[in-house]
This record gives structure tokens, C-alpha cells and sequence, in this order.
């Protein structure tokens, strides 16, 4: 804990090469290219006999691994999916779930090895709508029963569609692709990076449309979709790129499947405009319930819905629109547990690539001595990556490296050691780039949205410019809802702390860093 500066290098490693066939990586050969995508690549891996009398995984399963795509004009949303895959699909098991086997991390060669499932997805049935009443009950319940699988194991999916599910040869589901899903036990980093609405358009429930990502019962509405389309070949509500026309669904009803499909019955009509009801608490309380309902046909229900033949009125959708208008959720409470029975947040901002070693040093000794003296604290460690508020950003270096997957490589290169001196986990220990052009408003705005419940930060030398300029860290304590500790090396800026409101000392902190707390 009280190692010097030297012992942990500022430099990172280089950024990671292309991958090419016949190549290791960490005991994986790289075998052949299975797709390449906007945000990943594919590829057909095996494993080195060292690997494979290591790892313990079946010798015989075929082996799939996934590499982000990092070429410098990236959306910084496929960086941080990525992140979030690979802390979440460690944590799945079971048939409806590839296997895990390993990832690497971007300090090194970001990627995801896990089992490839032998079977097609279901975009070859979405192209062959409408499939027959009976394919659609089936297709409907064995995905219905792989997302009560998932949720009960604390994640929802968020991105259901027919290219995220793949049917195994017994005709088990599986649902990939867990980059813009959510666990309850992890930090959700989509929603702490990001204010808009994370999802495919024509599948997206109208709470995420309203930036609300935490009700499994959002997985319902997406599937409501797809089984509408299987019956139709229609998409019920279209297929919009705007958030304007994402926000339709809120009060435009979609046509009644019976008005599209004259065979489609009452009851399979009363399940899919269940499914795709605006208000969640309407739909299915569950996925398993909704598996017993397409299994059981003749103990649904029947409601209005299974009599419908028309869209909803012009007056009604009106009314619907002003509901709706007024049913926005309130960003400071999400429905997640009370603030009492939550762990601490705590916002550690870096500016890995700019700062002397030695203020690095003592923030880094900071943040550790104040995580060890919170037991069960999380870590947010965050950089700012400065674009600009008019005309294109330099989105790469000279030697055409991503800046973004740079700076998130420097972060993590100087978090790792308070991750590995404490043994933090993936859930308690994050790094995050930020895309503002403003720093301290970036900090802010995250330790907001994050309801972090203390930030820490260096300060470095007063300058005339600065003074008159005023400093990030001394906006950040000015104008944040939470606890703000500055951290200053001995004799760097002295007389500088007049621009904190108040200073108090950290527990535990070493003397060698002066420290302003708001």
C-alpha cells in the first residue's frame, strides 16, 4: 500500500495488433474468421494442449471468441458493451447461456472466449414470416423460458431480437450478446456513461425508450414484438432511428394481429398485445408465465384485447399521449433499493495521461486507504477524453491508435494495483472513460447520474491561468451533490486549497498529501 512511484509505471503497454490466423493468444489459436461486425469481430479458436489441461472445459466444445472492433472512430457505446460483457457473462451458467471460458482485458488483448453454439438464430424464421400458428407457440415458449432462466439469475437482457438467439440441435435457446444487458449485483455502466435510450429500435419496451433499464419485464415487450412480427411480418411499431419516433410506442397501439392474420386466434392475440402493453405492470408478471400461457392456450383469459379489430381512436390516442407526457420517471429515484441498503460509490477522477507520478501516487494511495475504510464500497474510476463543442474531434493519434481505448488502457493501468492490493472484483472495481468537453462538468454529471456518494481527485500546481481560469477540481467541489476530496502532493500548490469550500481530513490518509473535503 505504501509503494512508491516507481513501482507502478505511468506508461502503459502498447494497444493491442489485429489478429490473425494461426496466432496465440493466452493458450487460444485463432483458427478463422467467423464475422466481422460494426462492433466485434468472430473467430473459430482453439486451445493449445497447456490451455486445454488447465482450463477444464470439455475437450471436445467448440470454442468461439469475440474482439471488439477498435479502429478509432468507434461509438464509445460498443467500448463500454463490451466492458459490460465481460463482467456480466462470468456469472452465467446453465444450457440457455453460452459458456464462459476466459477474456482479456484491454490493458493487454481485449476479448471473450465462450462455447460456440452449433445452431442457426432466429433471423432465418424472421425472414421466413409469418411462420405457421403452431411454430410461433413453440419459437414463443422455449425463448420465454430462457429469459426466466436469465432473470433468475439477476439480468436482463435489453437487447432481445431474433440475431441474439440461437437454437441449440434439441431445440434449447440461447440468448447472446450481453452488451447493453444489466445484472442487479453489478454496476450498471451503460446507464452511468450514458443518457439516451440503449436498445434495437423496433424492439426497445417504452420504459427504455424513458432511459429506464432496471424491469425484466422490458425482455417481455421485446418478445411481444417478435411474436408479433412471426404472425404478421409486420413490425408493430415500425422501425424508427429517432427517439421521437421511438416515443410513438408510448401512446400509438399497434394494429390488432387478428386485422393483419385472419387464423391468428383470440388467445395467441390476447398474449403477444399483453406482451406489448405500455405499462409493465400490465404485461406478464414473468417470463414463466408467460411460457404456461403460450403451453396452456386454454387457460388464458380472454379480455378486450382478444377482441380487438381496429387501432385505437384518434381520441384515445390522445389521451394516451397525455399520459404518457406525464409518466416520465424520475431520474433521481430509479427503482432500485433504498439508498440506506445500497453500498457506497466512490468517484475516483484521473488524469492518468497528464498528472505528475507523484500526485498519481498519493491519489492512488487516497482512494485505496478510503475504499478499505468503507467495506463493501464500489470504485468508479474515471478519466475525461476533452472533444470539442464545435467541429470534428480527433478521434485517433498520429500512429492512428484509438485515444478512447488509450486512455481507458491508462486508467486501468493505474487502478490495477489498488484492484489487486485489496482484491476487488469486477463489480466493485470500474474504469470509465468520459466523451465532454468539459472535464468537471463530465465528473459531475457522472457521480450524479452514478449517485456516488463521494468523489477524489488531484489538483495540480497554481498557475496565474488557473487561478483565473479556475481548476476542475476546485468546479467539481463547488458544484457537487456529493462528498468531494481533493488530493495535493506536499509542497505542489501550497496555499492552493482556498478554492475548496472546507477541508477535513480523510481516515487513515498518509500525511503526505494535503486533502479538501466538501
Amino acid at each position: 500500500m505504501d509503494a512508491s512511484p516507481a513501482q507502478y509505471p505511468v506508461a502503459p503497454p502498447p494497444l493491442p495488433t489485429r489478429l490473425e490466423v494461426g496466432e496465440v493468444v493466452d493458450g487460444f489459436r485463432i483458427e478463422e474468421r467467423l464475422h466481422q461486425g460494426g462492433m466485434a469481430t468472430l473467430w473459430r479458436v482453439s486451445r493449445t494442449p497447456e490451455a486445454l489441461a488447465a482450463d477444464g472445459v470439455p475437450p471436445d466444445m467448440p470454442l468461439l471468441m469475440k474482439v471488439p472492433r477498435i479502429k478509432g472512430g468507434e461509438d464509445p457505446a460498443s467500448i463500454v458493451g463490451f466492458e459490460v460483457e465481460r463482467m456480466i457473462m462470468p456469472t452465467l451458467a446453465g444450457p440457455h447461456v453460452p459458456r464462459f471460458v476466459a477474456k482479456g482485458d484491454f490493458t493487454q488483448r481485449p476479448y471473450i472466449v465462450m462455447e460456440h453454439v452449433q445452431g442457426p438464430s432466429l433471423k432465418p424464421r424472421f425472414d421466413a414470416a409469418p411462420l405457421a400458428i403452431d411454430e410461433v407457440i413453440e419459437l414463443g415458449e422455449r425463448v420465454a423460458l430462457a429469459l426466466h432462466d436469465l432473470h433468475r439469475q439477476h439480468v436482463i437482457h435489453l437487447d432481445l431480437k431474433p440475431s441474439n438467439i440461437v437454437m441449440r440441435p434439441d431445440g434449447t435457446a440461447v440468448l447472446i450478446d450481453f452488451g447493453l444487458s444489466r445484472h442487479d449485483h453489478l454496476p450498471d455502466l451503460l446507464e452511468e456513461h450514458f443518457r439516451l435510450p440503449m436498445g434495437t429500435g423496433p424492439y426497445m419496451s417504452p420504459e427504455q425508450v424513458q432511459y429506464v433499464r432496471g424491469d425484466p419485464r422490458s425482455d417481455l415487450f421485446a418478445l411481444g414484438v417478435m411474436l408479433y412480427w412471426f404472425v404478421t411480418a409486420v413490425r408493430p411499431f415500425g422501425a424508427p432511428n429517432t427517439v421521437r419516433g421511438l416515443r410513438k410506442r408510448l401512446y400509438v397501439d399497434p394494429a390488432p394481429p387478428r386485422s393483419l392474420r385472419a387464423d391468428c386466434p383470440p388467445w395467441l392475440q390476447e398474449i403477444v398485445l399483453r406482451c406489448l402493453e405500455v405499462r409493465p405492470e400490465r404485461r406478464f408478471p414473468s417470463a414463466a408465465q408467460l411460457a404456461l400461457a403460450l403451453r396452456d392456450p386454454l387457460q388464458v383469459p380472454l379480455t378486450e384485447r382478444a377482441r380487438r379489430v381496429a387501432r385505437s381512436g384518434a381520441l384515445a390516442r390522445l389521451r394516451r399521449w397525455f399520459v404518457a407526457v406525464g409518466s416520465e420517471p424520475d431520474a433521481q429515484r430509479p427503482g432500485a433499493a433504498p439508498a440506506l441498503q445500497r453500498s457506497p460509490i466512490i468517484v475516483a477522477a484521473v488524469d492518468a495521461a497528464g498528472s505528475e507520478p507523484d500526485l498519481l501516487h498519493a491519489l492512488r494511495e487516497t482512494v485505496q486507504r478510503l475504499v478499505v475504510s468503507l467495506p463493501g464500497a464500489r470504485l468508479a474510476c474515471v478519466t475525461v477524453m476533452r472533444t470539442a463543442r464545435i467541429g470534428m474531434d480527433e478521434r485517433v493519434d498520429r500512429h492512428g491508435h484509438s485515444v478512447h481505448v488509450k486512455l481507458l488502457i491508462q486508467l486501468k493501468h493505474w487502478a490495477h494495483p489498488i484492484g489487486q492490493a485489496l482484491e476487488l472484483d469486477a463489480g466493485r472495481l470500474t474504469c470509465h472513460v468520459l466523451e465532454a468537453p468539459d472535464a468537471a462538468e463530465a465528473v459531475i454529471e457522472f457521480a450524479r447520474r452514478s449517485r456516488a456518494d463521494q468523489i477524489v481527485m488531484g489538483a495540480r500546481g497554481n498557475s496565474a491561468l488557473r487561478r483565473y481560469l479556475g481548476s476542475v477540481s476546485s468546479q467539481v467541489a463547488a458544484a457537487a451533490d456529493c462528498s468531494v476530496t481533493v488530493v495535493r502532493v506536499s509542497g505542489v500548490g501550497a496555499g492552493g486549497a482556498a478554492a475548496v469550500p472546507a477541508a477535513a481530513e480523510v481516515p487513515g490518509v498518509s500525511p503526505g498529501a494535503a486533502h479538501a473535503q466538501r
